[in-house]
């Protein structure tokens, strides 16, 4: 029976040693072109096909990629950035024929299980990591390792690592200016979590803006949301009693609870809060009204992670690769009065 053949009979059948015999079904070097045709024509004559556990182990590939989540279970099925992110990240893998293996880092339990098992050669070609909260070691522990790792997101001191971003701060500026435009001047933000980098680059460009137009930031205009819709909520309750005209919510998932706050409070938008957001996700078109948002390419930017991660797997991890994808504000009704003259400005 062909499909009980062995690497041995292989090698035997073409008249070669097994490591020959091995080094041409993993298309390995050093093999003379008319032994490799010969073990070739015999492989094809008897239909014997390597066991793919056994071809892994030979050509230390596994063609698995790691997707590394380091963000609680309920956080990552509650926040629509992250099964948008993990579509991006799995097409890519379908498309150049590997498999997506998730891990979810939910504490530090997980990461001292989780580094023994990506030790292990072979188990996985790469990881694919979103960035963490400032502080943590798990990305710093990665990259130490000798597995191709790509950051999805800035990481902060960490000069040698691969990574991909959006512009975060060139797409908050545009926000708060598109705001500053309509007339606004009491502009207040959600931020957030700020041990995130992302959180921290969207608040530089809500600053940056507003003291271009010789505005201070007003701290009292300020509080914290934690990306999620329930901190969006409890932070738009703390600001309504400074009066904000205007609010920037660094996340789509965070103004869905800002809109529920102010309108709880008897209030409408935007005609007595106006709300900018950031994301461009479904539940922007979903809310009423629907958001005024920046957009950025999540599902691209899934797909390129992977491409950045397959080129480091090939070519090596150095030099660092860096790339920084572009933003864009779509305009919906939830800022008022449209403004058309805004760079970078969408309708939708």
């Amino acid at each position: 029976m062909t499909d009980k053949l062995t690497l041995d009979e292989i090698a035997k059948r073409a008249g070669v040693s097994r490591t020959t015999a091995s080094r041409v079904i993993n298309d390995g070097p050093n093999v003379r072109p008319e032994v490799r045709e010969r073990v070739l024509r015999v492989i094809a004559e008897t239909g014997y096909r390597p066991h793919p556990v056994a071809q892994s182990l030979a050509s230390q590939q596994s063609h698995v990629i790691g997707l590394v989540l380091p963000r609680r279970t309920e956080a990552l099925f509650n926040d629509p950035y992250f099964p948008r992110l993990t579509q991006g990240i799995a097409q890519a893998c379908n498309d150049h024929d590997y498999t997506l293996a998730l891990f979810m880092m939910q504490c530090e339990a997980d990461e001292q299980k989780f580094y023994p098992r990506i030790s292990r050669k072979g188990l996985l070609d790469g990881i694919v990591i979103q960035v963490g909260q400032i502080g943590d070691n798990l990305i710093a522990r990665l990259l130490d390792s000798d597995v191709p790792t790509v950051v999805a997101g800035r990481p902060l001191n960490q000069p040698n690592a691969n990574y991909i971003d959006v512009d975060n701060i060139t797409g908050a500026h545009t926000a708060v200016t598109h705001l500053l435009h309509l007339g606004h001047r009491r502009i207040g933000t959600i931020t957030g979590e700020m041990r995130t980098t992302a959180a921290l680059d969207r608040y530089t460009g809500y600053c940056k803006a507003l003291q271009e137009h010789d505005l201070p930031v007003d701290e009292t205009l300020v509080c914290e949301g934690y990306f999620t819709e329930i901190g969006g909520y409890e932070a738009m309750r703390r600001l309504l009693p400074h009066k904000p005209d205007a609010i920037f919510s660094a996340s789509d998932a965070m103004s869905l609870g800002a809109l529920r706050a102010i309108h709880e409070a008897g209030l409408t938008v935007p005609h007595d809060i106006a709300v900018v957001s950031f994301d461009d996700l479904p539940p922007a078109t979903i809310a009423r009204p629907q958001l005024t948002t920046i957009h950025q390419p999540v599902h691209a930017f899934g797909v390129k992670a992977v491409e950045m991660l397959l080129d480091v797997i090939k070519n090596g991890p150095t030099p660092p690769r860096r790339v920084i994808m572009e933003t864009k504000l779509i305009v919906r009704q939830s800022c008022g009065t449209l403004e058309k003259n805004d760079k970078n400005l969408s309708t939708d």
